[in-house]
């Protein structure tokens, strides 16, 4: 009997152990996986600047040769004591770098608008250059200096000498400047940006690198 009884308990140990195994698998089968790591927030996409339009970027460019060129004027000369007097040094700097014949009094050519020939007359700066140029320094330096009222670019005196240079250069080449007509735009339609003044070179690019500021400013003081 007590053979029996042992096997008996045998028997049901090891039954119970069978139980308790195949419970166990049942619970790894039915345990769900590790769920993943939560992802990183990504980091927000950056805003694309918008592009310069080509007046912007000129009138960028015009400062910055302008800021150049007072950085190397002998005596440097800073913004805040810029005078009227200073940008007509400047313009008539910037004649250096013209392309447009201007013939002298004296010359066969003067008041002819298509030469018949070449002459030895200097190359200066258009004057719808120059007029485009201190409209856009004067829009520049309002922007970055804020006093409208103290800006050199709105000074009387360079007014006066953008006149004297118009009136010259047209009886110089021939070419009248007569004021054009303002066209009637559509409803909706955008004015063209960059459009220079009448007779006016379309840029003065070789004028306005930085490079040719910094080679060839060797200007001379003004006398105030």
């Amino acid at each position: 009997m007590d053979a029996e009884k042992q096997q008996i308990c045998f028997l049901f140990r090891k039954r119970h152990l069978e139980l308790i195994h195949h419970e166990n698998d049942r619970a790894l089968i039915k345990a769900p996986d590790d769920p993943p790591p939560p992802l990183a927030p990504s980091a927000p996409a950056a805003q694309p600047q918008q592009p310069l339009s080509r007046y912007e970027s000129q009138k960028r460019r015009d400062w910055n040769t302008f800021l150049q060129y007072l950085k190397n004027h002998r005596p440097p000369l800073s913004l805040a004591r810029c005078s009227g007097a200073h940008v007509i040094e400047f313009l008539k700097y910037l004649d250096q770098f013209g392309k447009t014949r201007v013939h002298a009094p004296g010359c066969t050519h003067f008041g002819l608008p298509k030469p018949p020939a070449p002459c030895a007359c200097p190359l200066k700066q258009a004057w719808g250059s120059l007029d485009a140029l201190i409209g856009r320094l004067r829009a520049a330096y309002d922007e970055n200096n804020g006093r409208p009222e103290s800006n050199p670019f709105g000074a009387k005196a360079v007014g006066i000498y953008l006149r004297e240079v118009k009136a010259y250069q047209a009886k110089a080449r021939g070419i009248p400047y007569e004021k054009k007509r303002k066209r009637k735009r559509l409803p909706g339609t955008a004015p063209v940006e960059g459009s220079s003044a009448a007779g006016g070179e379309a840029t003065v690019a070789g004028a306005f690198s930085s490079s040719a500021a910094s080679e060839g400013s060797s200007a001379p003081p003004t006398s105030s």
